[in-house]
């Protein structure tokens, strides 16, 4: 059974402010339970509606019924399984390595395709701006599919990451020069932009280099979602 105080707590994680205050937040699903049991966050509280649905031996979960649960799921049809996790200080970037950064990005569901993307490329840092979504959103979290476990995800001001650092700084442009056609280096910084708007004025002037995805078709598609682009642009840069 799970008390009232509990019910209050998990559902006020729902909202950002809270768990900023709180430090905490919720994961759903069994593989990305596990995923994070096994990573560098630590575990707060974990709640099942039958015993064994997590893997470890070490975590002794409550046992809650399905009605408690959908009372602190973010989910439609919960998976019988939830857990609070600390959120973990942001270790220091990498910088021998391509770095995504994220200008404004909006939607919780492209964060957490872009962060999973960052962890097949072997991208390890993700950096957002200050404005960007929350990575521990619900919605970002079961996005992510358990990659929030391998990428050292920050939020920070944009312009000035971008302008202190040494790395060439690569710009996702619709008039940029072709990807495929572009000499690519081995470690550099890759700008993604807003859904609607793209890279704002601000941080185009610090890009150095725009590059493009060109379009075969004829037909008059305006452009590739965010996520999209990142995956095709990330094979791209992989590839070489």
């Amino acid at each position: 059974m799970i008390v009232k105080s509990q019910i209050k707590l998990i559902r006020s994680l729902h909202q950002k402010k809270y768990r900023n205050q709180l430090g905490l937040f919720f994961v759903e699903g069994r593989k990305t339970i596990n995923e994070l049991l096994t990573s560098r966050f630590e575990l707060n509280s974990l709640y099942e509606t039958e015993e064994g649905l997590i893997d470890s031996k070490d975590v002794r979960p409550e046992i809650i019924s399905q009605d408690e649960l959908k009372k602190i799921s973010a989910l439609t049809t919960p998976s019988g399984c939830l857990a609070v996790f600390k959120i973990p200080e942001v270790q220091p970037i990498n910088s021998d390595n391509w770095i995504v950064a994220l200008d404004e990005i909006r939607d919780p569901g492209n964060l957490g395709t872009i962060i999973r993307l960052c962890d097949w490329f072997g991208v390890t840092d993700l950096v957002c701006s200050a404005n960007t979504v929350d990575c521990y959103n619900p919605k970002t979290v079961q996005a992510s599919m358990g990659s929030l476990a391998r990428v050292n995800v920050g939020y920070t001001d944009l312009n000035r990451f971008l302008t202190n650092s040494d790395l060439p700084v690569y710009g996702a442009f619709m008039e940029g020069h072709s990807v495929y056609k572009s000499d690519l280096p081995e470690k550099a910084v890759l700008v993604m932009g807003n859904e609607a708007n793209g890279i704002s004025p601000e941080i185009e002037s610090l890009i150095s280099d725009k590059i493009a995805i060109p379009q075969f078709g004829k037909q008059s598609t305006e452009s590739l979602n965010v996520a999209t682009a990142t995956a095709i642009l990330l094979s791209e840069i992989r590839r070489r």
